[in-house]
């Protein structure tokens, strides 16, 4: 096969090849770069490519291996390897104590939040909150499902109010928890 048809050949399988890179790394920029690196070794290795076998196969190939060799180097970077003496970076992490008081404390002060909710709102609040389905609440306490659903909005929009009076906003809360 001459250059021009390899050329001509590989031309046309560009668009399957891409979709296929970036099946492979569902990511635009990761594609475009193992897509190259295909073409790259597909049109320096051509002389090793046999006429009349699948030419697709082959690219394909290339490119499956690209990606199964770029990920392996990936896993090794990421690799930790402890050359000290007494293996100090491994062991240290077994040490670690973390704290949670700050996330005790948010919690205590959301149940505090939970509890001065007025009644009718707060207990098909809970029971939804531990898991209990809209029609179960609804049947336990004899109210239509509407008012079940507003019940537990009307208490999700009071809570939220009394984070953003508290917290200043709902993110801020969520970065405190953090």
């Amino acid at each position: 096969m001459s250059t021009i048809e390899f050329d001509n050949n590989f031309y046309k399988l560009t668009a399957p090849l891409k979709s296929f890179a970036y099946n492979l790394t569902k990511s635009d920029e990761d594609a475009k770069d193992l897509y190259q690196e295909t073409a790259f070794r597909a049109m320096t290795n051509r002389d090793k490519f046999r006429p009349g076998t699948n030419l697709k196969a082959w690219l394909f190939t290339i490119m499956k291996n690209i990606f199964i060799n770029n990920y392996r180097k990936k896993v090794k970077k990421n690799t930790i390897i402890d050359q000290t003496d007494n293996l100090y970076y491994i062991n240290s992490g077994a040490n670690m104590i973390s704290n949670d008081a700050e996330q005790n404390i948010m919690m205590q002060e959301l149940e505090k939040m939970v509890e001065s909710l007025d009644e009718s709102i707060k207990k098909p609040f809970m029971m939804h909150y531990v898991g209990y389905k809209y029609q179960e609440i609804a049947d336990e306490f004899n109210l239509p499902l509407g008012t079940v659903k507003s019940r537990i909005f009307f208490a999700r929009k009071a809570l939220k109010e009394k984070i953003v009076r508290h917290y200043g906003s709902v993110a801020t809360a969520r970065n405190r928890a953090m």
